[in-house]
């Protein structure tokens, strides 16, 4: 793609049309890809957050025929998205290590309903895991192995066990959110921590 033709592109993706978003997505991917990444330092997280970030121009496309400088606006979203990724990563993994802490602070005392209602839900979302996932997640909160052990263990990539973290980190809070009977534990639990 030739820069002089970078407006009439944007306004053929404004218009909803696929082929010149194609090109668009082709031509910036993979430079946006390796900005990511140096903000990430993870290739699979990258990746999803470069399919994030132009699923959402795709959703916001009629606006694409007023942005003047392409390339600085999809960086700036690029930085911005990517922070609030790693944000929300940070906040997700603190309540993990929160609530394991409290799940190791109770363990001697009896436990009520709520929480074997917790933990029954949380090992069935582990259990509809994908295996390799399933495993990298149980080495790190069974055995407490750091990630690079997991990789080592598993003799896996340190960026695989890093991907399976966050994609098992994000289907057991879904499948959790979606149990009604844990929202009120997760309620009160978000209010005893400081994240």
């Amino acid at each position: 793609m030739q820069l002089n033709s970078e407006p009439d592109l944007l306004f053929r993706v404004s218009q909803g049309d696929e082929a010149a978003f194609a090109q668009l997505f082709n031509t910036y991917q993979n430079r946006l890809g390796a900005f990511v990444m140096q903000l990430t330092g993870s290739r699979p997280m990258a990746e999803e957050i470069v399919q994030e970030i132009f699923i959402r121009i795709w959703e916001k496309r009629e606006k694409l025929s007023q942005v003047e400088h392409f390339h600085s606006y999809l960086y700036a979203v690029a930085r911005n998205y990517s922070l609030s990724f790693l944000k929300k990563l940070g906040r997700e993994l603190a309540r993990k290590q929160a609530w394991e802490l409290s799940v190791v602070e109770t363990q001697d005392q009896e436990e009520d309903t709520t929480i074997k209602n917790y933990r029954r839900i949380i090992d069935e979302a582990i259990s509809e895991l994908p295996s390799q996932r399933q495993k990298v997640y149980l080495l790190s909160r069974d055995e407490g192995l750091r990630q690079a052990e997991i990789a080592e263990r598993m003799a896996i990539s340190l960026e695989t066990v890093k991907k399976h973290m966050v994609l098992a980190l994000r289907s057991i809070r879904n499948y959790a959110v979606a149990h009604p009977e844990i929202n009120i534990l997760l309620l009160l639990t978000s209010h005893s921590f400081r994240f």
